[in-house]
């Protein structure tokens, strides 16, 4: 749910933007991006927390929330509610997340996790992928409005069944509630350089509203950071960034993200403008790197060592360097070519995608305390939520900064960098193997 809300709004922007027509572009823009701000910024506090009171009541209050919140969505008579349910939403979503896998890794044998990992990845990575043809066929046969709606069954029995089988609470025996100041001073951090990365093709890289979020951001990390060092129940666990496998596994997942999120955002616009596909052909194609993406995860699954695992993420990053190199080239062309192009460059995307994440969360998972695992991994969604933000800023900004943007050559110049960023993502984690 949390993961499918992030990119299932994309496809219904159109449609919420025709309803609220007098509404400005910039403001409109904030029913997506409003929940990634808020997804980001609460992940690392959230996961705190849920070790500290508790991964069960964290999961359930948040799924509690994020149903309400759905269902405020839906019924939003302005877009100022729109709005605000979004960020409500991204807030819940944002505390969902590490107590859900925190609970799932803390309760699985250790020589189970990569196969929870895997488990946890593919049913990530095929809900952010295959949200725009869920939204899309939700928009064509309904309403943009169900795109909400649909939340409110599945959050319900989600409810009903966590409330009957969840095992007891799962926390850090003596652990505090995690620093106030630093967790305020830490979800307000990351909030502001994922709204500048967000905003910036909106209002201008130079703006003093992306520039003083972006700096602003950077400095209350850094306040995070330093509070962290000193006290008894910081809200960043330092210890875990000092695991260098911990902290290049980070920096690998935020490069995969970037890459995903420029590509979710550029794959379905390239086959409705430049080979004019419908929105349902659109979700149709895009459903096969979803179900590569879920095919890679499971494979990953199954390594057994830490050498595999990182000799896997490398050549995942090479697999979907591949996938753009064919995206970049005249395989996509402005005459529609599925067979030959859009078939293998989505499976090898997809497959790509699913071991690089669910190794390098695997990596990620096994540099982390048992008991902390919902702080330890909440941090390293956050890092790949930023990486998401770094991606969409990365694709409006090539795509605006071209002679012709949105022409073939635009999109060419978008697969070119993602391109660039494999190989580099390749090379970083190719410094494992000296660990």
């Amino acid at each position: 749910m949390a993961f499918l809300d992030f990119t299932v709004v994309n496809i219904a922007f159109p449609d919420i933007l025709r309803d609220f027509e007098n509404t400005p572009l910039d403001t409109l823009t904030w029913v997506v991006s409003g929940y990634a701000v808020m997804f980001a910024a609460l992940l690392a506090p959230a996961g705190r927390i849920a070790d500290s009171i508790g991964r069960r009541t964290v999961l359930l209050c948040s799924l509690g929330l994020f149903t309400l919140a759905s269902l405020i969505c839906g019924l939003a008579p302005t877009i100022g509610l729109l709005i605000a349910g979004r960020f409500l939403q991204g807030a819940a979503a944002g505390g969902m997340i590490p107590a859900a896998l925190g609970l799932i890794l803390a309760t699985t044998p250790r020589e189970r996790i990569p196969r929870a990992v895997a488990t946890w990845s593919a049913a990530a990575g095929f809900s952010a992928v295959i949200g725009p043809a869920v939204g899309g066929l939700l928009v064509r046969v309904l309403d943009w409005r169900w795109v909400f709606f649909v939340n409110l069954p599945v959050g319900a029995a989600l409810l009903a069944g966590g409330l009957a089988v969840l095992p007891g609470q799962v926390r850090v025996a003596g652990a505090r509630w995690p620093d106030p100041l630093g967790s305020i001073a830490l979800g307000l951090g990351i909030a502001g350089i994922v709204s500048a990365l967000t905003k910036g093709d909106h209002w201008g890289w130079a703006d003093i509203r992306t520039l003083g979020l972006g700096l602003a951001g950077l400095l209350l990390i850094g306040a995070a950071v330093l509070r962290s060092r000193a006290h008894g129940a910081p809200a960043i666990d330092l210890a875990v960034w000092r695991s260098r496998t911990y902290r290049i596994a980070c920096l690998g997942l935020a490069m995969f993200s970037a890459n995903m999120f420029a590509w979710n955002l550029a794959a379905p616009l390239f086959a409705t403008t430049i080979w004019d596909w419908t929105i349902l052909e659109t979700g149709g194609a895009l459903c096969i790197g979803a179900v590569g993406s879920m095919a890679g995860s499971l494979s990953a699954g199954r390594l057994r060592t830490r050498a595999a695992q990182v000799r896997v993420a490398i050549a995942a990053a090479l697999l979907f360097a591949v996938s753009n190199a064919i995206w970049a080239s005249n395989l996509f062309g402005s005459t529609p070519n599925f067979w030959t192009g859009w078939l293998p460059a989505a499976i090898l995307g997809g497959v790509g995608l699913g071991l690089g994440f669910t190794c390098l969360s695997t990596l990620a998972a096994g540099a982390v305390e048992p008991l902390k695992f919902a702080g330890g991994l909440g941090m390293t969604v956050a890092a790949r939520q930023v990486g998401g933000a770094v991606g969409v800023a990365g694709f409006a900004a090539i795509m605006l900064s071209s002679a012709e943007p949105g022409s073939l050559s635009s999109f060419h110049y978008v697969f070119i960098a993602a391109l660039a960023v494999n190989i580099v993502c390749a090379l970083v984690v190719a410094a494992l193997i000296r660990n």
